[in-house]
């Protein structure tokens, strides 16, 4: 009987596995070349961050010392330009806190970015793509000065589903314009 038992729970097991590596080997052959590269390296930055899963999924560089909000601001706006984003917000969030509270607060701003076209293939491509909309920057003010961060945009591409070639050259463009405006942004070149 207790044999019978461990074989059936043993049956159980082999099935469930199988199930879950068909699954698992399906996805991946829906998943962009170098998926399992990509999810390997977000992986490790989260078990590096102690589990922090925004330190996994990010983006972020130091500005360099000496160079000014306006500077940073100013090359965001440049790189805009050049690429054909538009700029479709702002939230001057430690502002809004010094408003709130009445005391000093750190620099905090979110800046917003998009490219109509791109966002409307994106979301008829995979309406949770929106979540991701638009585009974002953000400015940090910490202790040991300013830094940028933004999502890690080569999740998008190099760990989801496949997209048609058109998309995918065109989400590498914003991804490309996003980590322009982060690289120009913290050395406030303009």
């Amino acid at each position: 009987m207790k044999t019978l038992k461990w074989a059936r729970g043993s049956l159980l097991i082999v099935f469930l596995l199988h199930l879950s590596a068909c699954g698992t080997l399906r996805a991946m052959n829906n998943t962009e070349a170098g998926a399992g590269t990509q999810a390997l390296d977000v992986w490790n930055r989260w078990v590096e961050s102690e589990g922090d899963i925004a330190v996994a999924t990010t983006w972020s560089r130091k500005v360099k010392d000496g160079v000014s909000i306006a500077e940073v601001e100013q090359a965001f706006d440049s790189v805009a330009a050049e690429d054909n984003i538009k700029s479709v917000g702002q939230f001057h969030l430690s502002r809004e806190l010094e408003l709130r509270t009445g005391k000093s607060q750190l620099f905090l701003k979110v800046y917003s970015f998009c490219s109509p076209v791109i966002a409307r293939q994106m979301i008829d491509f995979s309406p949770h793509m929106a979540a991701y909309m638009p585009c974002r920057l953000t400015i940090v003010e910490q202790e040991d000065g300013l830094w940028i961060y933004s999502l890690n945009m080569d999740m998008l591409l190099g760990m989801g589903r496949k997209m048609p070639p058109d998309l995918h050259t065109s989400v590498h463009k914003i991804r490309d314009t996003i980590w322009k405006m982060m690289e120009r942004g913290a050395l406030g070149e303009f």
